[in-house]
């Protein structure tokens, strides 16, 4: 996608382990249990111009755990829930899809899935967002062989302090 000078850059997030604690396949409100410093880190890469969009895989409903209803629903919850805090999400992209999940409607491999790139690409073809300047922040290898695929950095999360992590990575940049 070219740059045009509505584009900017993206902040791409996983969901579980860098959002929220994963706890096991998180799909209720009641059980979120939020990465320490998560809202203050949206803020600060929003204020950085980047656009913030959460690319997760939830292999739950293709193992009938939960259905895509209840993911959206939480997906607004955490959307709200960011706006409350004073902070941005621009959209949440997920892959319902697990090729070891039985023969049902989601049992089957998907280029959506990450270390697939499909969500990135998605993104970054769909919306005015460029490739150039954007970066993904994970807590797996498959994230980051995921932004590897899509031409991105990849930060690997540790854990702690999401804020701390998300400082010093917009200081190298």
């Amino acid at each position: 996608m070219e740059s045009t000078p509505l584009s900017r850059s993206c902040a791409f997030l996983d969901r579980d382990g860098i959002l929220i604690e994963d706890t096991g396949h998180p799909h209720r409100i009641e059980e979120v249990l939020w990465i320490p410093g998560i809202m203050p880190a949206i803020r600060r890469l929003n204020a950085a111009g980047l656009a913030v969009c959460i690319v997760t895989n939830q292999s739950g409903v293709a193992r009938a755990l939960y259905d895509e209803a209840m993911v959206g629903r939480l997906h607004v919850w955490m959307a709200e829930q960011a706006r409350a805090a004073g902070a941005r999400i621009d959209g949440f992209a997920y892959c319902p899809f697990h090729p070891a999940a039985g023969g049902g409607r989601y049992g089957r491999a998907s280029a959506r899935r990450k270390p697939g790139v499909g969500m990135i690409e998605d993104w970054l073809t769909h919306f005015p967002l460029r490739r150039e300047g954007s970066f993904l922040i994970g807590d797996r290898e498959t994230d980051m062989a995921a932004a590897a695929a899509a031409g991105i950095p990849g930060h690997l999360f540790p854990g702690g302090d999401i804020d701390a992590f998300v400082s010093g990575l917009l200081v190298t940049a």
